[in-house]
């Protein structure tokens, strides 16, 4: 009797997932150390349509769109959703829950080590919550899923260890320019001379304040925090913030933060805004804007979303927050590569 016909030697695996699984094992350990934290604080885990008539707002991201054919012949187009905020706010309205929601999206034009076309985004909202009671949500999640101290992978930021154990570091928007590029910004907002005069710099063709201000932050304030504990960097310019509250104690900022650490922005939230006819006006804006910029080809136009408009004055108030899933499961397992940590990786860059 023969035994079964072993191959020579086992063949190559493209998609590496024999020497990634320990890394991938992670993933699936902080997905349930997420909804575990979740779970005991009694939010309650939602779906949403992927698919769907409009797939946002923001004016830079490019979407993936689709069409569906009906039963009848008659088409409808649709886009992949770049977040799932829209629905899940209809939700919110309708059950005055805290949810929580772990759900793909999709991003066109992107891949980077750090991007991928499609990837995972944790969302949440917290009905009464302030910006600073989702600071302190925020930072016992990451307490709870991620270790007290990482070890940075090389490529992220320097090697010294980031520190989850300690309180993040709290930073004004206005507080960061200032101390970081030695910037005065919010009484430049709009006059993109103004900024690159405080700045010391040259405006390059075609550059408004929106775009010299996020150059700035990419290249003065950025590589600055986040080094030695996660910061949130707080109470951005007004403009900066489409679905934000403005601060009552200074218009000329909105209820934003972002949350860095090590190298990675993680995170995007808001305290919310939720009055209708502002946020028609913002969207409005904001569609502009992407058609003077990009075009209005078949790719760039959707109807504005009627239904959250109309969910968004039953909505109570609250604070909710977008955390980019694989960029925290990169800093649990240690890897600067988001390929490293998805399953298989059609949308990252190799």
């Amino acid at each position: 009797m023969t035994g079964p016909i072993i191959p020579a030697s086992t063949p190559p695996d493209p998609d590496r997932i024999a020497e990634r699984l320990p890394l991938l094992r992670r993933r699936a350990l902080v997905a349930r150390a997420v909804r575990a934290f979740f779970d005991a604080r009694d939010y309650l885990e939602v779906e949403t349509p992927y698919a769907v008539p409009t797939p946002g707002e923001e004016v830079h991201l490019r979407v993936f769109r689709t069409e569906r054919e009906h039963h009848d012949g008659t088409r409808r187009a649709l886009f992949l959703h770049t977040s799932p905020e829209f629905a899940m706010k209809r939700i919110l309205a309708a059950t005055g829950q805290p949810i929580f929601q772990l759900a793909r999206v999709w991003r066109n034009a992107e891949g980077s080590h750090l991007h991928a076309a499609e990837f995972t985004m944790l969302e949440w909202y917290r009905p009464g919550a302030t910006l600073a009671g989702l600071m302190d949500e925020t930072e016992s999640l990451l307490r709870a899923v991620l270790p007290p101290v990482l070890q940075r992978p090389p490529g992220l930021a320097e090697a010294r260890p980031l520190r989850i154990d300690v309180p993040f570091e709290r930073l004004t928007m206005a507080e960061a320019f200032a101390r970081h590029a030695g910037i005065d910004l919010l009484p430049t907002e709009g006059d993109a001379d103004s900024l690159a005069a405080a700045a010391g710099c040259a405006l390059r063709h075609g550059e408004d304040w929106e775009d010299l201000f996020f150059r700035l932050l990419m290249e003065r304030v950025e590589p600055a925090i986040g080094r030695d504990r996660p910061c949130f960097l707080t109470h951005w310019p007004a403009s900066q913030a489409a679905l934000a509250r403005r601060d009552p104690a200074d218009p000329r900022t909105a209820l934003r933060f972002e949350l860095y650490a090590a190298g990675l922005e993680l995170a995007n939230a808001f305290e919310e805004l939720t009055d209708p006819v502002e946020q028609r006006r913002r969207f409005a804006a904001d569609r502009a804007r992407r058609a003077s910029l990009y075009g209005a080809g078949p790719d760039m136009a959707w109807p504005m979303d009627e239904a959250l408009l109309a969910a968004l004055g039953h909505m109570p108030p609250c604070a909710g927050i977008a955390l980019g899933f694989d960029r925290l499961v990169m800093l649990a397992a240690g890897t600067a590569r988001i390929g490293d940590i998805q399953w298989l990786e059609e949308g990252a860059m190799v």
